[in-house]
């Protein structure tokens, strides 16, 4: 398919295996440093606290609430209908308004009504060829632009796991015998557009200038995090927290509707795709394994390969 919105609501909205609550309690934050970034991006020309902010791809409403106080009214938005109730039930920011639709038809919002239009970890959906010109029509001259997002992380020293993590996610054919690997399910092209940092996006030249991209690459052998204006996105996580994440991947969601006899251990089964990867990912650390029952107390840093893209609408001549 090739209409991104629609996928999103058809991987997110209505897979009967998909949760909001869990997809929110289990993907990772965003860290303060990063929203000082886009702020000073979008402040260095002029400071508002009075004006609309447009989150598109909005999900169960972390932007939105975290840059409410910056605007003066914030609009989120989403394909989903499951994330448009997730995020309206766990916001109470007076100034903070979710509803569902799509970054290609932003027909609700008046001619240079939007300051800034952020987007995380979703604007790899977009259907530019439509998304372009309805920013260039709704953000206001001078205003700004931030897409962000995340690929898959690494196991900081860890790449006997990293690799393992790799094959489970795109390896070709099977993981285990007849046992296929998640790569099948992964939504394209999206997913490959986000692997690749959103390197292939560019706003127009004709609408958009002072573009800028911060982007940070990792690989399975990553031994060392350098500082955090490039590695924005780390942290030190257990083995179980990694599990629970695994479980939130659209891949994963995908694999699990076409394989419902493959019961996971926590649901009495004998193990789905994620139990069987983590069981090759605590295999390859001695130290992981001799913890027997408890290896989901296990930590390691973790970091993953990220993107910032930052524009400014020109200005009318």
């Amino acid at each position: 398919m090739s209409l991104f919105g629609l996928q999103r609501i058809l991987t997110y909205g209505r897979r009967a295996t998909f949760s909001a609550a869990g997809y929110a309690a289990a993907r990772p934050a965003y860290p303060a440093s990063l929203f000082k970034a886009i702020l000073a991006h979008h402040q260095g020309q002029r400071r508002t606290d009075t004006g609309l902010l447009l989150d598109l791809g909005c999900g169960h409403g972390l932007i939105a609430r975290e840059m409410s106080a910056h605007f003066g009214q914030v609009v989120g938005l989403d394909p989903s209908a499951g994330m448009i109730e997730q995020a309206s039930s766990t916001t109470h920011e007076a100034n903070v308004t979710f509803r569902q639709g799509g970054s290609e038809d932003l027909s609700f919002l008046p001619d240079k009504a939007v300051d800034m239009v952020v987007s995380g970890q979703a604007a790899h959906w977009f259907d530019y060829a439509k998304a372009w010109p309805e920013l260039a029509r709704v953000v206001k001259p001078g205003g700004s632009l931030a897409f962000w997002g995340y690929k898959d992380n690494i196991l900081v020293g860890h790449a006997r796991a990293n690799r393992i993590f790799d094959q489970f996610c795109y390896g070709d054919g099977d993981v285990a015998a007849g046992v296929e690997s998640l790569n099948r399910y992964w939504e394209q092209p999206g997913r490959d557009k986000v692997r690749n940092l959103l390197r292939d996006v560019e706003p127009p030249a004709k609408e958009w200038q002072e573009v800028k991209r911060i982007l940070y690459d990792v690989g399975a052998d990553t031994t060392e995090i350098p500082d955090g204006e490039r590695a924005w996105m780390r942290m030190r996580l257990n083995l179980g927290a990694l599990e629970a994440y695994v479980r939130t991947f659209s891949a994963f969601q995908g694999w699990r509707d076409a394989h419902p006899e493959a019961r996971s251990r926590d649901e009495g089964g004998e193990g789905d795709i994620a139990d069987m990867l983590m069981d090759r990912i605590v295999e390859s650390e001695p130290e992981w394994k001799a913890m027997g029952a408890r290896w989901r107390e296990a930590e390691a840093e973790t970091v993953w390969g990220t993107y910032i893209l930052l524009a400014r609408r020109s200005e009318e001549r």
